[in-house]
């Protein structure tokens, strides 16, 4: 028999907060998290505007030693954990620990590193780079040392399906415990591509926003919309069966209570013009929960803020649920965190959760003119509170990788 599967703990370090209370509490708020990039000089990128991690000396947090052999995206990732593992409330020495996995993702890994030793092997030598260069910059290497620290040896492993990532992560970590696999996954992602090869590889495709006004840059669903910002950081959930969670007396923030993932099989970055795979993932998730889709309450969307993603999301959502459609709370929360790539997932849906723990919908702010394409309700510049019963977080990713998670409060 298929088991139910709750949330028992959340951790997470982005540009709205370094913790889950303050990132709610500024999602709720419409805060802006993106801003001027700090971490170097942008004036030859023609970007200089992000949705960097805020207030955390990395150095001061994890020491010189560690951090030589630590990228960035995996320090975040630590830090997500720690929260998460600590809300828990779980005994790490009386669990079995060959029952935890970890399943943790990245969409582009350690990209910092590369791009220092590429340069230090020009200058100096490819003799000379860092022996730490490989394990630091692999993708799978937060997971690895999640497991490490916390002494996880079920299944570990990393899900790369771009900005699809984290949702995949979390959907196969909600189906290893529901199926019995696991009787614990430390599932999430983190990102941390704000570099300048990072930057220049989106600003050069033209993925980009086209202004650098912070109040005009991530706009989803705005007629005006020119492209993406980009954001670093990570989420962290612990998933478990609803009766361990209660047997512990565990906090339970809600349910995953299904899963859907599609491939478009379209074009390398654009999504299939109709939408096709991101309506099936909608309903393929759905139907995991068997619940109906007029149960649908919220959609915390991809919602890029580029042209056609929006475009195509909208019209994916309208073909699903028809004129229903109307009746759904909409809101991308990239306008607040920028998009962070292949960690957006984790955030959103540690958002989501949120959502319908306090039953309020985040808005989508920096949102002034309608977009005739883009037509449903998106929570515009405020949020609301309102019931929420069933709510889908969506993920689609290069590659045309489609990931949704569908979540619900515990009854």
């Amino acid at each position: 028999m298929k088991r139910r599967v709750v949330i028992t703990g959340m951790g997470t370090i982005n540009p709205l907060g370094n913790d889950t209370n303050t990132t709610w509490q500024a999602a709720k708020a419409g805060k802006n998290g993106i801003d001027t990039i700090t971490r170097f000089d942008t004036k030859d990128l023609g970007v200089s505007i992000a949705g960097e991690v805020k207030n955390v000396d990395m150095l001061e947090r994890f020491g010189k030693k560690q951090m030589r052999r630590m990228d960035r995206f995996t320090a975040l990732a630590m830090i997500a954990t720690e929260e998460a593992i600590h809300d828990s409330g779980i005994d790490l020495d009386h669990i079995d620990k060959s029952k935890v996995g970890v399943y943790y993702a990245s969409g582009i890994g350690g990209i910092e590193t590369i791009a220092i030793e590429q340069q230090k092997g020009h200058e100096r030598g490819f003799h000379r780079i860092s022996p730490f260069f490989i394990p630091t910059a692999i993708i799978n290497i937060s997971a690895g040392n999640i497991a490490i620290k916390y002494g996880f040896t079920g299944m570990s492993t990393a899900p790369v399906t771009a900005c699809a990532s984290a949702n995949n992560a979390i959907g196969d970590a909600f189906r290893a415990v529901r199926d019995g696999y696991l009787e614990m996954v430390v599932a999430g992602a983190s990102e941390a591509a704000i570099t300048e090869l990072g930057l220049g590889g989106f600003k050069v495709m033209q993925a980009l926003s086209k202004t650098n006004d912070r109040n005009a840059a991530s706009t989803p669903f705005d007629l005006n919309r020119s492209g993406f910002v980009m954001g670093e950081g990570a989420a962290t959930f612990i998933l478990e069966p609803l009766d361990s969670a209660k047997a512990r007396g565990a906090t339970i923030y809600g349910e995953i209570v299904g899963y859907g993932s599609t491939c478009d099989a379209t074009h390398i970055t654009s999504p299939d013009p109709q939408g096709e795979g991101a309506r099936r993932c909608m309903l393929m998730s759905l139907d995991d929960a068997k619940v109906s889709l007029d149960t649908v309450d919220y959609i915390n969307a991809h919602g890029t803020s580029t042209p056609l993603n929006d475009r195509v999301e909208t019209l994916a959502i309208k073909r699903l649920f028809g004129e229903r459609a109307r009746d759904i709370s909409i809101s991308s929360t990239k306008s607040m965190t920028g998009h962070l790539l292949g960690a957006s997932g984790a955030i959103e849906a540690l958002l989501t959760v949120m959502a319908i723990k306090d039953g309020f919908i985040p808005p989508t702010i920096n949102y002034r003119t309608p977009d005739p394409e883009c037509d449903l309700d998106y929570t515009p510049n405020e949020g609301k509170a309102k019931p929420i019963r069933t709510a889908l977080s969506n993920s689609f990713g290069f590659g045309g990788h489609n990931a949704t998670l569908a979540f619900r409060k515990v009854e």
